[in-house]
């Protein structure tokens, strides 16, 4: 996970949020996030590297429309990046509460 872009990480973790997201779905939680729109050009080719990463599987819903899903091994790093974000925001979150 070390080795990603933040872009790319968002990626992971909309992926993992929604069942077997397709690209413009993914395209539109993540402009919702960033609040400005996200190109192909941006999108695509940062899903074919987590894909070739192995973090993430593509499959084909029809000739021009794509599916994702997050793969056990991107459900590891995604587990081991939230156990790292933890110890350094976990007290101070569970302060605020």
């Amino acid at each position: 996970m070390h080795d990603l872009t933040g872009f790319q990480r968002d990626l992971l973790y909309t992926i993992a949020g929604q069942e077997e997201p397709h690209g413009l779905a993914i395209k539109d939680e993540l402009e919702k996030y960033y609040e400005k729109e996200i190109h192909h050009g941006r999108l695509y080719p940062n899903l074919d590297e987590v894909v070739d990463k192995g973090l993430v599987e593509k499959g084909e819903v029809d000739r021009r429309t794509n599916y994702y899903t997050i793969t056990a091994r991107g459900r590891r790093e995604l587990e081991a990046r939230r156990e790292w974000e933890d110890q350094y925001v976990d007290e101070l979150l569970s302060e605020s509460a």
